[in-house]
């Protein structure tokens, strides 16, 4: 079954381009919702059931060179798939599944992360969530700093899609390249995927304003929210190392 396509946002009046706006953020906010009922069901259903064998895997997991090549690779996999959709439409149903599928999926690879930060990096008691609450407010606040450059400059931020494509395989390099040869990602490796992940919420809120139908905005949530949750990963991740440190 075909779709009629919508026009680009740009070339609607001032209330369309408004309501499509509202309702990507809208549906933004929502999976942004969705992720974190995935992560209080697993961390306050299924942890308690499992006791200790949930604890000692995701120490592993985390621990494990492999689960950055998982992250990354799951990361800019998804990523790409947001975008396809964005660029090539496809039926409300099938936008849905794939935001649907992407929030439970990115919510089961942040759980080695989030117990690592919660009950394996000393705190003070009763604050295990210290360092999820700073990533969460560092993230918010570099997310609405991000997404205001792009609304009040209206500059069209496309020419970082290159670079941030070329920049995702150099990140996958590295990280084959440290499985390979025994190193260590360390800090700064973290604080340049925040700024690859600063870069690409540039380019997909750009993109929200220049390049996206008006149809489109499940997609261009989806591949939104790809970009914050990489950003808010490589946050929490740089904030436990500094800590460790």
């Amino acid at each position: 079954m075909r779709y009629e396509m919508a026009p680009l946002a740009i070339e609607t009046d001032r209330s369309e381009r408004a309501a499509f706006i509202r309702r990507t953020y809208a549906h933004l906010a929502g999976a942004i919702l969705a992720f974190l009922a995935v992560e209080t069901a697993i961390f306050g259903l299924i942890r308690p059931l499992m006791g200790d064998g949930f604890s000692q895997m995701l120490s592993v997991m985390f621990q494990s060179q492999f689960s950055w090549l998982i992250v990354m690779a799951a990361f800019i996999g998804v990523s790409y798939l947001a975008r396809y959709w964005a660029n090539n439409g496809g039926s409300p149903a099938l936008q849905y599944a794939g935001l649907g599928l992407y929030v439970v999926a990115e919510a089961l690879i942040f759980v080695p992360i989030l117990f690592v930060a919660m009950f394996m990096i000393p705190s003070a008691p009763g604050h295990q969530f210290d360092l999820v609450g700073q990533a969460g407010i560092l993230t918010l606040c570099l997310f609405a700093g991000l997404t205001s450059v792009v609304f009040f400059t209206g500059k069209d931020f496309s020419f970082l899609g290159p670079i941030i494509a070329i920049a995702s395989f150099v990140a996958l390099g590295v990280v084959v390249c440290a499985l390979i040869f025994g190193f260590s990602l360390g800090l700064l490796f973290s604080l340049a995927m925040i700024v690859l992940a600063a870069g690409a919420i540039l380019y997909d809120t750009s993109n929200i304003i220049h390049h996206f139908r008006t149809d489109q905005h499940v997609a261009a949530s989806l591949s939104l929210f790809a970009s914050v949750a990489m950003l808010f990963y490589y946050v929490l991740l740089a904030l436990m190392q500094s800590r460790r440190s």
